[in-house]
C-alpha cells in the first residue's frame, strides 16, 4: 500500500475535502481517506461501486447516509458498511461540518478524486456527463433515476 504524507494538501472537490491516507489502488489493497463535508454543500450523486466495499466511520459531526433507499443519520462514533453493488449517497443537511474516515476495499485510489475534482471544479453546475464518465472509469455507476440527497 502506498502511504501519503498527511501534511499533503487535501483534494478539493467543490467544498468537499479529501485527505488520502493510504492509496491501495495500485496493489488492489484497501485504501483509506478522511473526508470533510461542510453543511449543505454539493455531494456526489447516488452511486454504487462494482468492485469495492466501503466502510465509513464518522469522526465528527453528523452525516446523512442513504443506502438502497434507507435513510440513516450517523453521529460521531457511528459506522456504516456499504457492500459493493449497493446504491448509496451521503449529505450534510446539518449546521456543523462532518468529518469521516472511509475505507474502500479494494481501493479506487486518490486518482479518482483528483479526476472528479477536475470535472466538478471546472464549472457550476458540474458537467454531469463528464462526471459519469469519470465515475464509470473507476467502477462507480449511477442508477438512471439518481437524485441528490
Amino acid at each position: 500500500m502506498d502511504r501519503h504524507d498527511t501534511d499533503e494538501a487535501p483534494i478539493r472537490i467543490g467544498k468537499i475535502e479529501i485527505r488520502y491516507l493510504v492509496d491501495g489502488s495500485h496493489t488492489r489493497q484497501p485504501g483509506m481517506f478522511e473526508m470533510t463535508l461542510p453543511p449543505a454543500c454539493n455531494v456526489p450523486p447516488p452511486h454504487s461501486h462494482k468492485q469495492s466495499d466501503e466502510l465509513v466511520y464518522v469522526l465528527e459531526g453528523r452525516l446523512r447516509h442513504v443506502m438502497d433507499g434507507v435513510v440513516r443519520h450517523l453521529n460521531a462514533g457511528d459506522t456504516i458498511f456499504t457492500p459493493r453493488g449497493s446504491v448509496h449517497a451521503f449529505s450534510n443537511p446539518f449546521c456543523e461540518p462532518v468529518r469521516t474516515l472511509t475505507v474502500l476495499t479494494p481501493d479506487i485510489g486518490a486518482a479518482y478524486f483528483l479526476d472528479a475534482a477536475e470535472v466538478v471544479n471546472a464549472g457550476d453546475p458540474p458537467d454531469r456527463d463528464r462526471l459519469k464518465k469519470v465515475m464509470r472509469r473507476y467502477g462507480l455507476t449511477m442508477p438512471r433515476a439518481a437524485a441528490y440527497v
